[in-house]
């Protein structure tokens, strides 16, 4: 196994020696968690002057990896309290109300997983949808961008404990040290915004994309939600996502693209 080049200062993966066919790590099981869905009144929040008053619906998924005896796990949802409110929980003064039928917490106990069996949670970004239950494991190390803590520490209600134990990156992680997963810079949304790039024996490659792009005609149209943090930086990182999958022939998971989501095997199934 050829080992990692040096990072790019731009925070960009530079593969040494190394091509798709070349990675030996591979994840060895991959599954889809709901975590949670919304409906909104106005697609048009993400998708500026397109589809005004439209509504949409969207997924919120959390993903477990296994790779040889360590669990990950990639953000962790709406609140698992939510579960409880009957009328789900509103937002931004009632546009879009999130819900969420199954909890985290229930769907992992299924599955024969505790949460002191994770070795990682990562989390792709700090908005609520994504960091509702880091504190189920508060024994767990978080992966996150220096740049990503930095920003939502200095907010007036922090993400999570400042108590919790992390790992601040500053760019790319190969996170088990083979190519099998590794976490991409991909500022934009968010000052310290992350995805996940994975490795399946048979599903092959993967881009776990967070809140890069919202749903599918937003990616393929490049568009950029109006609350984003950097226009600019979103939209170079479309573009190096998109090198990376063209690079490995990688498949785009977008978190909240209902119709992707529904479309997938959900957990007790697996991707392997």
């Amino acid at each position: 196994m050829k080992r990692f080049g040096a990072l790019l200062a731009a925070g960009g993966l530079l593969w040494a020696g190394m091509n798709g066919a070349d990675a030996q790590g591979v994840v060895d099981r991959l599954y889809v968690l709901d975590c949670g869905h919304a409906h909104a009144q106005d697609q048009s929040r993400w998708s500026p002057g397109v589809n005004v008053g439209v509504p949409i619906d969207l997924s919120d998924n959390c993903y477990l990896l296994r790779h040889g005896a360590d669990w990950l796990l990639w953000d962790t949802g709406i609140a698992d309290k939510v579960a409880a409110m009957p009328d789900g929980l509103p937002s931004f003064n009632g546009a879009v109300v999130w819900r969420r039928p199954k909890t985290l917490e229930a769907q992992l106990a299924a599955l024969g997983v505790k949460p002191a069996d994770l070795k990682y949670v990562a989390i792709s970004h700090t908005h609520a949808d994504h960091v509702g239950n880091v504190e189920l494991f508060p024994t767990v190390t978080v992966l996150i961008q220096k740049a990503e803590y930095d920003w939502a520490f200095a907010q007036p209600t922090p993400p999570f404990a400042a108590t919790h134990p992390v790992i601040k990156l500053e760019g790319d992680k190969d996170v088990f040290g083979d190519g099998a997963v590794t976490v991409i810079s991909t500022p934009g949304h968010t000052p310290g915004h992350e995805s996940l790039l994975l490795h399946l024996a048979k599903t092959g490659w993967i881009v776990l994309s967070g809140d890069v792009a919202h749903f599918k005609s937003n990616w393929d149209n490049r568009r950029v939600p109006g609350f984003n943090f950097s226009k600019e930086q979103s939209i170079a990182s479309m573009q190096r996502v998109a090198d990376l999958l063209e690079k490995y022939h990688g498949q785009l998971w977008i978190n909240h693209d209902a119709p992707q989501s529904a479309a997938q095997k959900h957990a007790p199934d697996y991707y392997e």
